[in-house]
């Protein structure tokens, strides 16, 4: 199957990169929060009534929605639920070890205090207070990495920005100024007014040059050496590669670094009727899947207008934080398993052992692997009680255990020596 529907070249992983020590990590926390969050979470998908197509952070382009009429969404933007620290908090309990947050999405407004326009959480709104600072205080308390979304080239608000073609006349607009006067100023804000960040996510390349997305990645150097870019910087200059939304490759992937960014319902910002979220059990073999074939997975929480995190996704979190307190051993800094391409399983691996995750438990408890030089098998959770035995036989290892799986949603057991 071609590599197209899951990694556009221009969002890949820039040559050499691959060796840079500033991932070392990012490799090992495999497992991150992304937050989507801003003033669409008024409408939630909504706009005079009418259920608009699409994900809900896109409403303003969906709809075709007036620069002054969504204008007047930050004058009813005040998320007194939203708390820091329980954002952080379920991170934790996720056992997510980075947060991306939405700094400016592509409707343009920002999401903390910037000097470069009054559309922004500070200036705009009856809330009036920066939230990103509160977000990197708890993120630095906590011990989470701190990163940052930021739309470098849509921007529906901005008139030289890309995208809005119902308020603007494109063939007026220049792109160049709005990277120089805006966007730079802008980056540099963000790297210099929050302590240190760990990744700054551009997004959505689509019209900017080799030059501008160089110039950028320049200016994260200058400001925050050790701070990671992700491929949607564009034109292959990213230092880890950026799949498709949602989108996991169907087969190992480990000559790059690459992430996936995935939502637990549809949609990345609050949509009020978007009730279709994926099940624990469906998010945590996503994650195995994913760091099996030597990625990581960003995981996407959506805020409602209050602040406050849909409960669904705050079930489906601590879910997989438990799964992940018994078995992280065999995805914190595990590299891909010898094992490949077999549908009932996947397999990591680090120095000493192989880990066996397995989806589809066999009736028998029994199950048949090629020999890949494994003595001993164990269970991950060390609370796991059930008989668990491993031999060899011509050729193969033959693994048996008891005749239901152990763990109802992935479970995983280590060869040893």
């Amino acid at each position: 199957m071609p590599a197209e529907p899951y990694f556009k070249p221009e969002r890949g992983q820039r040559p050499g990169a691959n060796q840079d020590p500033r991932l070392d990590w990012w490799r090992q926390a495999k497992f991150g929060m992304f937050i989507h969050w801003g003033v669409y979470s008024i409408p939630a998908g909504v706009w005079n009534g009418e259920h608009i197509p699409g994900i809900g952070e896109w409403i303003m382009l969906r709809a075709e929605i007036p620069i002054k009429e969504y204008e007047q969404l930050a004058l009813d933007f005040n998320p007194v639920k939203y708390d820091a620290e329980q954002i952080v908090q379920l991170a934790k309990a996720a056992g997510q070890k980075y947060i991306v947050f939405t700094s400016k999405h592509h409707d343009g407004f920002c999401m903390y205090g910037t000097a470069q326009t009054p559309y922004n959480i500070v200036n705009a709104t009856p809330y009036g207070e920066d939230i990103l600072k509160a977000l990197s205080e708890a993120c630095e308390r906590e011990g989470i990495k701190l990163g940052l979304y930021y739309s470098q080239t849509q921007d529906w608000h901005h008139p030289n920005g890309y995208g809005n073609t119902w308020d603007y006349d494109e063939s007026e607009q220049d792109f160049n100024d709005y990277v120089e006067t805006f966007v730079k100023p802008q980056v540099a804000e963000i790297l210099s007014n929050y302590g240190p960040i760990a990744i700054v996510w551009f997004d959505t390349p689509r019209i900017i040059s080799p030059r501008q997305s160089q110039e950028l990645l320049d200016l994260v150097r200058e400001l925050q050496p050790e701070c990671l870019v992700c491929g949607r910087l564009g034109n292959q200059l990213g230092d880890y590669a950026t799949a498709q939304d949602n989108a996991i490759p169907p087969e190992l992937r480990a000559e790059v670094d690459w992430e996936t960014p995935a939502t637990i319902n549809d949609t990345w910002g609050y949509k009020t009727h978007d009730h279709n979220w994926k099940s624990t059990t469906q998010l945590i073999r996503n994650l195995v899947d994913i760091v099996s074939k030597g990625g990581n997975y960003l995981l996407n929480i959506g805020p409602d207008s209050e602040g406050a995190i849909p409960e669904p996704s705050i079930e489906r979190l601590q879910e997989m934080g438990q799964w992940m307190e018994a078995n992280g051993e065999s995805i914190y800094g595990a590299n891909p398993g010898p094992l490949q391409g077999l549908a009932w399983c996947r397999s990591t691996q680090e120095p000493g052992a192989v880990y066996l995750h397995i989806f589809d438990w066999s009736r028998s408890g029994r199950f048949v692997l090629p020999d890949i030089g494994a003595g001993t098998a164990s269970w991950v959770d060390q609370s796991l009680e059930a008989p668990l035995s491993l031999m060899r036989k011509g050729g193969q290892l033959i693994l048996q255990g008891p005749r239901e799986a152990p763990n109802e949603h992935v479970s995983v057991i280590r060869l040893t020596k």
